[in-house]
């Protein structure tokens, strides 16, 4: 006994169907497609819910479900995505793109109409040609949000070698962290390096909060995960909380999470992670794409950086090298010169106003010649940031006499240094230490130095002053014993 032929869909259906078409196809953003292609059905088939569930075509597990009113999910858990459903108040049909099977769109409960009541084969035709045109229009849609997609991830990994290059951040991995977190859309961006224990270490965060959280968590050694990091291999989480492999302290923060090799020249510098909120959407296979192709050009970048840097450094310290040997051998020189030719002719007059004028200018001379020297320690040192404090500023004059010594002073503060000193007295603090420090590192035979600044100290007429005082056990004149001499020098406050 042969089927009775199916009734042909009516000319009404078909002119609602082709409006539905149409007007899925006009659209190239993807989430407005799917939104169009669940209303599209619920009006067509007059369901009361419709809802569309999408799988990741990398794994298969749903990703995002787009419906219409409060609907049941886009997949239950145990029906197969596809195949086709068709019952007096449910239809499901598989949406395919490119012979994929893209997702499941579902409508259930059937509006009171005449005849008989739930889904009719008309309903079920209806709803499997939407589908089909609509993973046509799916799959344009996909394609271009994917190209959008790459294009933000290749902007933003051409932001940061811009940035990393120009040398404008502070911090090298923050700028890695921030940026890959806005472009994957995650709720931090972390940046793990190892540590002499044989695990990983948080080193620089970028959250929507206070990243202060984040820094100094670790991944202990023996973790599952860590044997992948520390290899350069990327390892995707779907949710950090619950994941056997996470044993850092902040997993229960995060869901699905993200972790790639910051790996260049064969070098692995650390890892980049990028977790999201719990519940949030995991990511996708050209997610992990995007993102490791982000993080491998990323890497090249802090390369580059850190060798332009040292290229940078590698010239002030040729500049300061050449200033230093011009001081040395034109300058001092000329000053020593100049100094011998006033003294011979100290010797010759016997005026004596000459005589103490000259005596006072070989003085200067002397000075002069001992701040050129203590300027030339300090160029001979590497460059840093300058100090903003004043015993920082002390610190950092020991220290360039240092290199020169072989040893370094000890320093010992007393009172409120700080707060106490005007500009203008830290100004001539600063000086006598360097004209003392100077004339200390000539002697021969020196192997301690003293320094000590007392802010509570009493000027000779009562006043309160500062008093610096500079011990050194050099040899003073030839012939003479190693003895501890001090020099004091006061200011009032």
């Amino acid at each position: 006994m042969t089927a009775a032929p199916r009734e042909p869909v009516p000319p009404a259906g078909l002119s609602v169907l082709l409006d539905a078409v149409l007007d899925i196809g006009s659209e190239l953003e993807l989430r407005p497609t799917l939104q169009h292609l669940v209303e599209s059905a619920v009006a067509l088939t007059g369901a009361r819910h419709g809802v569309l569930g999408v799988l990741d075509p990398g794994r298969g597990g749903l990703v995002a479900a787009v419906g219409t009113g409060d609907g049941p999910p886009g997949l239950p858990p145990d029906e197969d995505p596809d195949t086709v459903v068709h019952g007096p108040d449910t239809l499901a049909v598989p949406v395919h793109v490119q012979q994929t099977v893209f997702g499941r769109l579902r409508l259930t409960g059937k509006l009171p109409a005449p005849g008989p009541g739930g889904f009719t084969d008309d309903d079920l035709d209806l709803v499997r040609i939407l589908a089909t045109q609509a993973g046509i229009a799916i799959g344009n849609a996909r394609l271009y949000e994917t190209a959008r997609q790459r294009e933000r991830w290749i902007e933003g990994a051409a932001a940061v070698t811009t940035a990393l290059l120009t040398g404008r951040p502070g911090d090298a991995l923050t700028t890695v962290a921030e940026e890959a977190r806005r472009l994957a859309g995650a709720e931090a961006g972390v940046v793990l390096q190892p540590t002499e224990a044989g695990g990983m270490e948080i080193v620089a965060a970028a959250t929507t909060d206070d990243p202060a959280t984040l820094l100094g968590a670790t991944i202990q050694p023996g973790s599952a995960v860590l044997t992948q990091l520390l290899t350069g291999e990327p390892v995707f989480i779907d949710d950090s909380a619950t994941d056997p492999r996470m044993t850092t302290e902040v997993r229960s923060r995060f869901g699905p999470s993200m972790m790639l090799p910051l790996q260049a020249a064969g070098r692995l510098i650390g890892t980049l992670a990028l977790p999201r909120g719990p519940g949030a959407r995991p990511y996708t296979s050209v997610d992990h794409l995007l993102a490791t192709q982000f993080a491998t050009q990323a890497a090249l970048a802090l390369v580059l950086a850190e060798a332009q840097a040292g290229r940078e450094r590698l010239a002030v310290f040729e500049d300061r090298d050449r200033i230093a040997r011009d001081l040395h051998d034109l300058v001092v020189q000329r000053l020593f010169a100049t100094g011998m030719m006033l003294e011979s002719t100290q010797r010759r007059t016997r005026a004596p106003e000459v005589r103490e004028t000259l005596s006072h200018a070989v003085d200067e001379l002397e000075s002069t010649i001992q701040e050129v020297r203590t300027t030339i320690f300090a160029l001979q040192q590497p460059p840093a940031d300058a100090p903003t404090t004043f015993r920082g500023k002390v610190l950092r004059e020991t220290a360039g006499a240092a290199a020169i010594l072989g040893f370094m002073p000890s320093v010992h503060f007393t009172g409120p240094v700080e707060t106490a000193l005007d500009e203008a007295v830290q100004g001539g603090l600063l000086t006598r230490l360097r004209r003392d420090l100077a004339v200390a590192s000539r002697r021969t035979a020196v192997s301690r130095i003293d320094i000590t600044i007392d802010t509570r100290a009493t000027l000779p007429d009562g006043r309160p002053g500062v008093r610096l005082t500079v011990t050194d056990d050099g040899t003073r004149e030839e012939g003479e014993e190693p003895t501890a001499t001090a020099t004091e020098w006061h200011a009032p406050l």
